[in-house]
């Protein structure tokens, strides 16, 4: 019987060594190891033989059970190996072949973004992060936006439920920081935000914010008017003259909006400035006393300024670009001018 196995088993090892399919080997595993295989058969048998025979024949078979197994696992291993190089050398594409490709560019938005952010992280502001899905305890509370805003109407926020909402401005990101951060403070936070807004020439409901916060002892309008003016000459020419106009927002007392002459004409009155010779870029002010206090900052011994810039609008003004959506749509044909 022990040679009967020892022989069975050397001819199951030629013929796996042979083998060159999985279906092949699959066969042979049924013939040999399956219910009706032979090893099996000769196990059933044990209950002809002796009983001092059974415990040694026993063992032999079964040790050869375990080589057995051992060997077809291996060879499916070695031939699904073969199979998947085999296949990969098939399907292998040589991108090389055709040497008229072109590389991809930054988006004009992304390269305006990446353009703002280094000039104020050149000037010490730090770049911090806040979410786009807020609370409106962020979103508009801490804001010092009262319940009977217009912002807070279903018409002009996209609300989740009564009270999470997709952040209409980054201003929130300001709060989020001022609550864990003691003064001195110098952060941006540029990211999307979203206002109920059909799409035309002028509003998308989607548009890109970079906030600015300063908050420290002493910090007064003036130092608000120097960064954005060295922000202006730097990001359009030297010869960029700034203007402020009086304006209102609840989170800023007193508000300004900023206005940059006209980076087409210089300030002579054109068609892109509206014969103004100058061109709203952005809003600012000094932070209201009252968000200061509701962020736990002390009115009497810190002041702050704070400004918005509309990414989307730079981006247009700076490359001419005159509908909100085009940015947007993906066309190859705008891509390609950047």
């Amino acid at each position: 019987m022990e040679q009967k196995i020892s022989k069975l088993k050397n001819e199951v090892k030629a013929k796996i060594a042979s083998i060159s399919s999985a279906k092949e080997l699959t066969d042979l595993k049924v013939e040999v190891l399956g219910k009706n295989g032979e090893l099996t058969l000769i196990l059933r048998g044990l209950k002809d033989l002796s009983e001092s025979e059974r415990p040694i024949v026993g063992k032999i078979v079964n040790e050869a059970r375990v080589e057995l197994e051992a060997l077809f696992n291996e060879k499916f291993s070695a031939l699904e190996r073969k199979e998947l190089d085999e296949k990969l050398l098939k399907e292998k594409v040589d991108i090389t072949v055709d040497k008229n490709y072109t590389l991809g560019k930054v988006h004009p938005l992304n390269a305006i973004k990446r353009k703002v952010i280094d000039f104020f992280v050149s000037m010490g502001f730090i770049v911090t992060d806040s979410p786009e899905i807020e609370t409106q305890y962020y979103n508009f509370d801490m804001l010092n936006i009262p319940a009977d805003h217009p912002a807070r109407e279903m018409q002009d926020t996209f609300f989740i439920t009564d009270d999470i909402l997709l952040r209409t401005q980054t201003s929130a990101g300001q709060i989020r920081t001022m609550e864990k951060t003691k003064p001195p403070i110098k952060m941006i936070s540029p990211g999307r935000v979203f206002r109920s807004d059909e799409a035309d020439a002028t509003h998308t409901p989607c548009f890109h914010q970079l906030e600015g916060l300063v908050v420290d002892k002493g910090i007064t309008m003036c130092d608000l008017k120097g960064i954005l003016a060295s922000f202006a000459k730097h990001f359009f020419s030297k010869e960029t003259k700034i203007r402020f106009r009086p304006s209102h927002f609840p989170f800023t007392e007193p508000s300004v909006e900023v206005d940059v002459s006209c980076v087409h004409c210089g300030g002579e009155g054109c068609n892109v400035c509206k014969h103004t010779g100058w061109i709203e870029i952005l809003g600012a002010g000094m932070v209201n006393r009252k968000v200061l206090s509701g962020c736990g900052i002390d009115p009497d011994v810190y002041t702050g300024f704070a400004f918005g810039i509309g990414l989307d609008r730079i981006t247009a003004i700076i490359h001419g670009i005159n509908d909100a959506r085009v940015p947007f749509e993906g066309d190859i044909r705008f891509l390609k001018q950047f």
